[in-house]
Order: C-alpha cells, then structure tokens, then sequence
C-alpha cells in the first residue's frame, strides 16, 4: 500500500460579500455592484422598501447608483461586473465612482455575512473534518486521510465540497489543493471564480514559478519593489538565486524563507483552533475631525468604540489585559498607544478609562480621520477565576488614581 501523500486545500469564497447580496437581490445578478462606505440616507430608504415587498421584487431604479457619492468610504468589495471597470476591494468610493457610476451601493451588512460564513465552514467539517478558519471568507483543510482525499489529488473531494456549499447555500467557491498551505493557496486564484487547481510537487516548475513573485503570500509591495530593483520578476528567478545570496540581501529569516517559498516548501500545520491576538474596533470619519471643535462627536465615537469592544470579548469569551488606542490623522501618519494592566479584563469601563489615558499621550492638535481601540494579550475568561466569579478586575496599580479621575470625566477628548 502506497504511503499518502500531503494533500492540503485552501477554499476561497467567490466575491463573498457581493454573492451574499446577490442572493438576497437576484435582480441585481450580473449588474455591477459594490459594497462599503458607511449607511446613508438613500440605504435607509432601500430598507423601508424591504418591508412593504419581497426584496426579489424591488425595482433596479429603487437601488442607490455609485454616482454622484462623496464621502470617505472605500470598497469592501465588488461583484465581478464591477471588476471590469478596475472597481475592487480597498478602492476609494469617489474613485470607484468615476470608474463605473453605474454601479449599485449597498451597505456592508456583517451579521448577514457572518451568518453565510458559519454555514459553509459547517458543512466543510461535516465532509473533512481537518479545518483551519482563516477570516469570513476562507478555511485551509486538510484532505490527506479523509476518505477520497487523495483521489486526483484530491480534485474529487473539493468537488463534493464545491457542489454542496453551492446547493445548500447558494454560493460558490474555489477552492486549490496542493502539498502545503502556500502552493494551496496560490492555487486557489487559478481558476476562480467556480475554479478547482490540483498543484503537485512535480508542477513547480510549470504552473508556480512562471508566475509574479507577488503571487507568494507573504511576499508585500516593499519587498517586491526590492526583488524587481534586483532584476527578479517571477517565482522561477527568485528560485535561482542561492539562500546565501537571499540571505545577504534580505536578512538571515527573510531570505530563508524566500528561498523554501520559491521551491515551493511550507511546513505550517493546519490549525483546528486559532486563538486571535487581539479585538479591536475602528471607524473612518466621513470628514475629518478635530479634538477640540468635535469634543462632543469624538467622544460619542470613542465610546460606542469601547463598547463594541467589550461586546465583541465577551460574545467570543475572552479577557485581555493590554488594551490601546489607534489614531490617523489627516496627513495619513498613524500612532497607537496601549498600556497593559495588571489584570485581566471585558469590562467596558476599565477598557473605556485606560484607552482614555492612552488618548492622552498623544498629539490632538491635528485633526483626525481615523480612531480605534483595542485590546490584546487575550485568554479565555474561563481560565481567569476573577472573571468568573464577576468580581471588579483591578487595572494596573501605578495607573490607579490615574483611572480614578478619567472615570469621572465624561469628556475624554
């Protein structure tokens, strides 16, 4: 009996967040349309409609246009009509709307969007049991003993993965098998959308290294500029060069591990359970805001900012004890600042208090585009025995009489 061999998968859904819109207006199928930017006037007016009809049903001319939209938002995606105009994801509505002002806007909907997420990651594990969540829109599994697993190098079990995703939900994928994550994942943009790609260690040369070193994942925009000021274009010529040479020119763990990418090497395990690093949440202001004119506004925006945050830990079930603040400012330049307590904590006061304090040791006399809060060094709440028990979490002690005033001034900027 033959040994197996590694047969990992990456599956990507196709235009997630337009295709669950798509499912939600069939009307609106092969028409250009995005999805970002903030609720507006005319989103409203699209939602009252829904109430008095079956959303199958609501007129094109009732959906607000891209024309004509000011404001700060971006693109969180696109349907594949709207890709043709050069419209996709982290694009500049304003921009986008000189693109293709044809275009539809709808709203970013993520309890929607979660809900689909949770019903195709369950019927993966109900077929392969092996997954890695990789985000919203996309899992890593892993084929190697699951039955059929390795039949056309595992081209047959994706298919069943494929097909029961689309009849059960609607939606559909692609989905790229390979010896490890990095060939899995490249893979998986082959054919989308709708694509399958089966890679083996023998199609190296054939199907990876003809392509862009970009296409490695992992590889950013800073070190590509680097590797074509270096004459290396394509995965094939970054195969070439020898580790010594990576290494002398990118750093001893930066060029090691171009060389194993560039031959195709990956040894990352699939992950059942990954534990995030750290929540946060953050909003882009639709102008830009200043501290001392925009008190009032800043300060609701600062507060609902901690409350979702403490909502988010205590719905995932986790404390953390390093909690920070993040602000843009109107030339773009960013700075964060945290402080780590001494205890473990979900409680939106203390989150609201030391984010405050951290507010504090920064410059405001910019105006801002951006603010966020976050808190890290997370753990479950079922391993801290005072979260528990609902007993006051101290924050850090040097901090103290600190916190003791913040927490009896409503006004944090």
């Amino acid at each position: 009996m033959s040994e197996k061999i590694r047969r990992i998968a990456h599956l990507d859904m196709d235009a997630f967040y337009a295709s669950v819109e798509l499912l939600r207006y069939p009307q609106l199928q092969g028409l250009p349309v995005v999805i970002g930017g903030a609720r507006r006037a005319e989103d409203e007016t699209l939602r009252q409609l829904q109430e008095h009809s079956s959303l199958a049903r609501i007129s094109l001319d009732a959906f607000p246009r891209l024309q004509g939209y000011t404001g700060r938002g971006v693109v969180t995606t696109a349907t594949y009509a709207a890709r043709q105009f050069g419209v996709g994801s982290a694009l500049g509505l304003m921009k986008a709307a000189k693109l293709c002002p044809q275009a539809i806007l709808l709203p970013v909907d993520f309890a929607e969007y979660r809900k689909y997420s949770r019903a195709f990651k369950t019927i993966v594990t109900d077929i392969a049991p092996l997954m890695e969540d990789r985000g919203v829109d996309e899992v890593y599994i892993d084929f190697t003993d699951v039955p059929g697993g390795q039949r056309e190098g595992g081209r047959v079990l994706a298919r069943l993965i494929q097909k029961t995703i689309f009849e059960q939900t609607g939606l559909t994928c692609s989905i790229g098998v390979a010896p490890n994550k990095l060939l899995a994942k490249m893979a998986s943009e082959f054919n989308k959308p709708r694509g399958i790609a089966v890679v083996f260690e023998e199609d190296l040369q054939s199907k990876i290294w003809p392509l862009a070193c970009r296409k490695i994942n992992g590889i950013g925009p800073k070190t590509d500029v680097k590797l074509q000021g270096l004459g290396i274009q394509t995965i094939g010529e970054l195969a070439q060069k020898t580790v010594d040479w990576l290494i002398d020119h990118f750093g001893q763990k930066t060029g090691a591990w171009l060389f194993d990418a560039a031959h195709g090497r990956d040894q990352r395990p699939v992950v059942l359970e990954s534990e995030p690093v750290s929540i946060s949440r953050e909003t882009t202001f639709e102008r830009d805001l200043h501290a001392v004119r925009d008190k009032a506004a800043l300060g609701a925006i600062f507060t609902r900012l901690c409350q979702q945050v403490a909502s988010d830990l205590a719905s995932k079930g986790y404390v953390g004890k390093t909690i920070g603040i993040k602000l843009r400012y109107e030339d773009f330049k960013s700075v964060t600042r945290d402080q780590t307590l001494d205890d473990y904590t979900a409680d939106f006061s203390v989150i609201r208090q030391t984010a405050g304090l951290c507010l504090k040791r920064v410059p405001l006399a910019q105006r801002l585009r951006l603010l966020g809060v976050r808190v890290a060094t997370l753990v479950k709440a079922e391993q801290v025995q005072e979260f528990i028990t609902n007993q006051p979490l101290a924050p850090v002690k040097h901090a103290q009489p600190a916190i003791n005033l913040e927490a009896q001034n409503d006004q944090i900027f």
